[in-house]
């Protein structure tokens, strides 16, 4: 009987010794992971997870992109952080060169090198990417059916007055997400063609949403009836039963959403474990939840996913106009934010009513011929879509340490308080937007007097 039961702990022992670390003793208690995602996919990759390893408590931080790098350079004297997981790669390109990254390198098989034209992994190991992600257009179905709204295939679309009032779209400078949809039109278009495109179609906006959320909450309730956003926004709210529908315009990218092991994690073996659960066969597929709905990085994935559903591996289109700069965008980062909340954000009112004016000429134009009305609301277009500054300036080195040192301030409110020398710089832009607002709308109605 001894003998029995030695060798039966003996085999016991020898089970636990090979599974390494992927058995639950090998791991750490706790894993604490810093992201933006929302409870929907984070909660299905927390349940699997902790099933998998069952001795493991896996610990969300939920916080946007920029307050969770934030967050890691804050407490990194006494880091108590394991992951940081979010969409945008510039974010991680901040912390990696603040050198608050661990490299590592992923066990697991089957992934390319490339989502599109875009490296699935940092080359240099310091942040790895588990899904793709591409930027564009969502729409209530029933509320463009029941309006008489024409189905948005391009962003140009968005320009055309039937939209007035009927498009949402939250800051960039509270989604990590959304900064990444405004500046690949920036890097599609160009500077001075891309902001014009936004400010356009921002003149038919209904809201700015304060966070990334709303816009598909906004769309799948009908309270406008269509959105800019992510992708999974739109593919998720389709597959949990909203009468709702998704396009990638022409100018869009397609880039990764990344994890990366934070610099001394205190739970490095569990952080690492999670990361390979991502990227296993049974991590990918949990990407494929209806309430999830990302883009997987192993392309034999998709032999799972449902009928229709993008296969970027296949469909080479997708993200294919743009090869976007991650360099490029992390450079003019927190410019760019201030730009749109100067230009948009806070003066939405204006620049609606300034675009409204001018559709309303153009109207009036239409069957007309009238060349000082023509000329007017020309010019009135022109003063909508002019920058304050070109993109050579749009550098730090024009602006030194007010847009990446850490005295910069997002605006939550209009008239949150800032550091003297971004107020400056920012009310300098304000001015020159609002005056030129102020005159398009004034040229527009004075067409429009004359067409009457």
């Amino acid at each position: 009987m001894r003998k029995i039961i030695t060798m039966f702990v003996l085999v016991i022992l020898a089970t636990m010794w090979v599974g390494g670390p992927a058995t639950a003793a090998a791991l750490e208690d706790k894993l604490v992971i810093v992201t933006s995602y929302p409870k929907d996919l984070t909660g299905v990759f927390k349940k699997a997870f902790e099933s998998k390893f069952p001795g493991t408590t896996v610990e969300i931080l939920q916080k946007k992109t920029s307050a969770g790098v934030k967050y890691i350079q804050e407490t990194a004297q006494a880091n108590a952080s394991d992951l940081m997981w979010a969409s945008a790669p510039d974010a991680f390109e901040v912390l990696k060169a603040d050198g608050l990254l661990a490299a590592y390198t992923p066990k697991a098989t089957g992934i390319p090198e490339k989502i599109g034209s875009y490296p699935i992994n940092d080359p240099d190991g310091y942040y790895i990417g588990f899904a793709g992600s591409g930027y564009g257009i969502m729409w209530n179905t029933r509320y463009l059916d029941r309006k008489k709204i024409p189905v948005p295939r391009e962003w140009e679309d968005l320009k055309k007055p039937v939209y007035q009032g009927h498009v949402g779209m939250s800051a960039p400078s509270r989604s990590g997400t959304t900064h990444l949809t405004v500046e690949t039109v920036l890097q599609g278009d160009g500077w001075d063609e891309g902001w014009g495109l936004w400010k356009e179609m921002a003149g038919n906006f209904k809201m700015v949403t304060e966070r990334s959320f709303g816009v598909p909450e906004g769309v799948n309730s009908g309270d406008f009836g269509v959105g800019i956003v992510i992708d999974f926004f739109g593919f998720s709210s389709q597959a949990t039963g909203f009468p709702v529908d998704f396009v990638y315009p022409t100018v869009t990218t397609l880039v990764p959403a990344n994890i990366a092991v934070v610099k001394n994690a205190p739970h490095a073996k569990a952080a690492e474990a999670f990361i390979e659960f991502l990227l296993s066969v049974e991590g990918q597929e949990l990407l494929l939840d209806p309430a999830i709905r990302r883009l997987p990085v192993n392309p034999d994935t998709y032999a799972k996913a449902p009928k229709d559903f993008p296969n970027p591996f296949k469909d080479q289109s997708i993200g294919a106009a743009v090869k976007f700069d991650v360099q490029l965008s992390k450079d003019r980062y927190n410019i760019v934010n201030s730009l749109f909340d100067v230009m948009i954000t806070y003066r939405r009112e204006d620049l609606v009513a300034a675009m409204e004016a001018i559709q309303a000429a153009e109207a009036a134009l239409e069957d007309k011929t009238n060349a000082e009305a023509q000329g007017l609301i020309a010019e009135a277009r022109r003063l909508v879509v002019a920058m304050p500054i070109s993109e050579a300036e749009a550098k730090d080195n024009n602006y030194p340490g007010v847009f990446t040192s850490d005295v910069y301030k997002k605006r939550k409110k209009a008239g949150v308080k800032v550091p003297p020398r971004q107020a400056e710089v920012e009310e300098k832009w304000d001015a020159f937007t609002k005056k030129n607002y102020a005159d398009a709308k004034a040229k527009a109605e004075k067409a429009l007097a004359m067409l009457k």
